[in-house]
């Protein structure tokens, strides 16, 4: 597939061509949100299927029927991807869910006076990196990964694609002082208390939910069930697309998992230009956890090593 090559530059932040166009970023940009949409937003590597998941079961009232034979990209459409027009106008389904990866620099002004409601979805820095940087060997879409130590000297600067995790964090968390529509929830609250994220979720969705109903969403958002689950684990996409031979989508999905990866010294420098980058930024970051004090098993522990 020839664009499985191409790079496309949009507003100064690099995109896969194999499902980016110009056209495509520029319609988002333009997309007319309806008061009743559900936006999840997120940088890459961040909890995104684990949220397109969640919501889907949330309006299913835990029924795993619709995430079980609808993939998620058709369920919860890619907005600057250049099939959602496709999507999005054949869809019946209300709300409409949709997904996203841009920035509030580009998209917010689109979302400006809507009442459509965001979930913006955040992790930790050193977790996101790894995480991107197994999936880059994987993806034949993004380039090529080179070392570790290249990789994240790309991605504290702001060059890989999709643009700099500081950037994108900080221009979607600010937000959450001004916008009520806007639930900012991490990837480390979903991991620590599932239960009590799907409740608060289904809260800010204004679609309440029994004990039972959340204890079924919960079940079919553990790791093995979507581990197994086709719909989402992206073993449908072709193999010259995604390599399955050099790795799992879904990976790990553990908070802490950047200590196998990282060096002292790597931690140390990421920290400081975090620091540096986010001083005017409030966010304090979940880095590690105790055995003891991951909930609902290990084994089962949800996970995220998506897009």
């Amino acid at each position: 597939m020839a664009r499985l090559d191409v790079t496309e530059t949009f507003h100064g932040i690099s995109f896969p061509g194999h499902l980016h166009t110009q056209d495509s970023l520029q319609k988002a940009l333009e997309f007319q949100f309806e008061d009743t949409d559900i936006l999840i937003v997120s940088y890459p590597k961040s909890g995104t299927t684990w949220m397109q998941e969640i919501v889907t079961l949330i309006f299913s009232k835990g029924d795993p029927n619709l995430s079980q034979t609808v993939p998620n990209w058709a369920r919860a459409p890619w907005l600057e991807q250049y099939y959602s027009s496709a999507t999005l106008e054949t869809s019946s389904s209300s709300p409409r869910l949709i997904t996203s990866h841009l920035t509030h620099r580009l998209l917010g002004p689109a979302l400006q006076g809507s009442k459509a409601k965001i979930i913006y979805v955040s992790r930790n820095p050193k977790d996101v990196v790894v995480s991107f940087y197994h999936f880059h060997k994987i993806a034949n879409f993004l380039p090529e990964a080179g070392s570790f130590a290249e990789f994240l000297n790309s991605f504290l600067e702001g060059k890989l694609h999709f643009g700099s995790w500081f950037d994108h964090v900080k221009g979607w968390t600010s937000q959450t002082a001004t916008m009520n529509n806007l639930l900012h929830i991490t990837y480390e609250e979903l991991s620590l208390d599932l239960h009590g994220a799907v409740k608060r979720i289904s809260t800010f969705l204004q679609c309440p939910l029994g004990e039972d109903v959340v204890n079924s969403c919960v079940k079919h958002c553990t790791f093995s069930n979507m581990k197994d689950n086709k719909m989402v684990n992206y073993t449908l996409i072709p193999e010259e697309i995604v390599d399955h031979s050099k790795g799992s989508f879904m990976r790990k999905g553990k908070i802490g998992d950047w200590k196998n990866m990282f060096t002292e010294e790597q931690s140390q420098y990421l920290e400081s230009v975090l620091k540096s980058k986010m001083q005017d930024c409030t966010l304090e970051f979940v880095w590690d956890v105790q055995d003891e004090e991951e909930p609902h098993g290990k084994g089962d522990n949800p996970t995220e090593e998506d897009d």
